[in-house]
Order: C-alpha cells, then sequence, then structure tokens
C-alpha cells in the first residue's frame, strides 16, 4: 500500500489575469504541489503520476449527452455553467484551450487515479471533484462529472464489476447534486454527503438519492461538524460493502471561505482529511482523494498538509 498522486501544471488555468476575478483559485493545484514539495522532496516526484492527455470524446459520452456535449461549444452555455459573464468576451478557441483543457485532463486525472487506485490503494487526484455536473447540464463551475465517469469507465473495462459497491464521500460544503442525478437508479453506489443545508444548489430531487443525507446548518463549527462526521461515517463504511471509494475534500468548510457558510477552521479540516484517509485504510478501500471546492487564498495549503500526511503516514 504505496501514496500517488495524479499532477500536471497544466491543471492551472490561465486566462491572462482575468481568472483572478473568479472566487475560484485556478492555480491551487501547482501551488499545493510546490508546498508539499518543499517538504516532500524527491519522494513527491518519484509517486507523481502524469494524465497521458485530455479525456476523450468517447469516454465523455459515457456520462454525458451528445447534446450537452456539442452544447458545450456555445460560449453562452460556458458562462452559464461557470457562473462567470466575463467569459463572454472572448472567442470559444481561446476559452476551449485555456479553459475546458484543464478541465478535460484533471477529468482523465481522475480517470487514471482511480485506475492506479485498485492497484495501489492511496490516491489523490490534484484537482478534481466536479460533484455538480449531470449527464445534460454543467453548473456550479464544473462542466464535466469525473467521477461518474471513472466509475463507469472502470465497470466498462471490467476493473469494477457491475455489483461491486463504490462508496462517494463528499465533504464539500456543499451539496453533491449531479453523480447523484446520474447515479439516481444505481443502488451499487453508496452516497455519504454532509454539507451547507442552506447554501447552494440545494437540489430536492437529488437528495432523495443520497443514502446518507446531513445537511448542516449554517455556521456550523468545528465540534458540531466533527461529532458529526465521525458518528455517521462509520455506518456508511460499514454497509457500502465498497471496492472502491471517492472521497471529495472540498477546502470550502474553512470558516474564511467566501461561499461555503461554514465556520470550520485549519486544524478541524485537517481532523476532517486525516479521520477520513485513516478509516478508509483501516476498511481497506481503495481511494481517490478530490479537492473539490475551495474559496480561499489559503485552500491550496490545506490541500498541501493532506498531501503530506498521506505520504508521511503510508509512504514507507
Amino acid at each position: 500500500m504505496k501514496p500517488y498522486v495524479v499532477y500536471t501544471p497544466d491543471y492551472d488555468i490561465h486566462f491572462g489575469g482575468l481568472e483572478k476575478l473568479h472566487p475560484f483559485d485556478t492555480r491551487k493545484y501547482s501551488r499545493a504541489y510546490e508546498e508539499a514539495r518543499k517538504r516532500l522532496g524527491a519522494a513527491l516526484a518519484q509517486a507523481t503520476l502524469i494524465p497521458p492527455g485530455q479525456v476523450s470524446d468517447d469516454d465523455l459520452r459515457l456520462v454525458h449527452t451528445r447534446e450537452y456535449l456539442e452544447s458545450l461549444k456555445s460560449v453562452q452555455v460556458l458562462v452559464q455553467a461557470l457562473e462567470f459573464p466575463p467569459l463572454a468576451l472572448f472567442p470559444y478557441g481561446m476559452i476551449e484551450q485555456h479553459l475546458l483543457r484543464p478541465m478535460r485532463l484533471a477529468t482523465m486525472g481522475t480517470l487514471m487515479a482511480a485506475r492506479a487506485a485498485l492497484h495501489h490503494r492511496l490516491l489523490l487526484n490534484l484537482s478534481g471533484g466536479y460533484h455538480h455536473a449531470s449527464a445534460s447540464k454543467g453548473e456550479g463551475f464544473t462542466i464535466f462529472s469525473d467521477i461518474a465517469l471513472a466509475i463507469i469507465k472502470l465497470r466498462r473495462e471490467g476493473l469494477l464489476a457491475e455489483h461491486d459497491g463504490v462508496l462517494i464521500i463528499d465533504l464539500d460544503a456543499h451539496q453533491g447534486n449531479g453523480y447523484a442525478r446520474i447515479f439516481r437508479d444505481d443502488a451499487t453506489i453508496t452516497i455519504f454527503d454532509m454539507y451547507n443545508g442552506s447554501i447552494y444548489p440545494m437540489d430536492g430531487y437529488a437528495r432523495k438519492r443520497i443514502n446518507y443525507d446531513l445537511p448542516l446548518p449554517p455556521g456550523c463549527a468545528d465540534q458540531q461538524y466533527l461529532l458529526t462526521l465521525k458518528a455517521e461515517l462509520p455506518r456508511a463504511l460499514e454497509a457500502a460493502q465498497a471496492k472502491l471509494a471517492f472521497y471529495v475534500a472540498g477546502t470550502d468548510i474553512y470558516e474564511r471561505d467566501m461561499l461555503g457558510g461554514l465556520r470550520v477552521t485549519e486544524e478541524a479540516i485537517f481532523d476532517r482529511d486525516s479521520y477520513v484517509l485513516n478509516r478508509l485504510a483501516e476498511a481497506d478501500i481503495p481511494f481517490v482523494m478530490l479537492p473539490a471546492g475551495g474559496y480561499s487564498a489559503d485552500s491550496y495549503r490545506f490541500i498541501a498538509r493532506t498531501l503530506c500526511y498521506l505520504f508521511e503516514r503510508w509512504g514507507g
């Protein structure tokens, strides 16, 4: 059992400085990697897997409708999904290169991480966790459903059997509605979702599919947050009988995050992450950790700290 990280500097989104106007830190991926490299050195480089390229159109069609994928050639559709009106001022070719390409790379990274997790057990993709995109719609800063694609693709490849259980642990501050809609009729997928119940997306239809639905009150702080997690997650781990898990580790639960609406400190975020990773390892469930949302200047540090813990705890 050895940890690996999937990463490329091309995960970062560069748009001539325009990306700085968006609440999402589009360079947190390289910042997190470089921060961890200061501490881990050559050990990190030796355990870094680089995505071989962007996810293919054929693979995207495993989870998304043809009509939706065709609609992504419309700048206005992208503006709505990414909630960023200034994009309308730019030609599609520029948006495709500087924005869609990093997202397609990250989606391939999640697929690559899922494949590797079945052999090496402990994987972290330094981008991805796009939990709002459904089969026919992008929203909430997400275009592609990387988790759903990885599950479906692994089943097509025979790496997961159709009846094998998969557990999604979503601890982003926002409800993970996209994959819940995609897997609405798939009982082999167990969804554990703990989120701020008073903010976007408040998707009632998707909530019906969540097995462990744990909406939190706005302003929820460390003690209540961790008590809830540690009381409820063991039940999900035992019941899921999972052959693979995805941990959506959004750092937007942070008390200074501009969108999450919770009051969780840096130490409690680390406590959360280390708790989840240890429980998954103890249950012998291969996992892929994904960074998902995080809308503070400190987000990259939290990711780097957990990445270092992963390597120092299980790196040999």
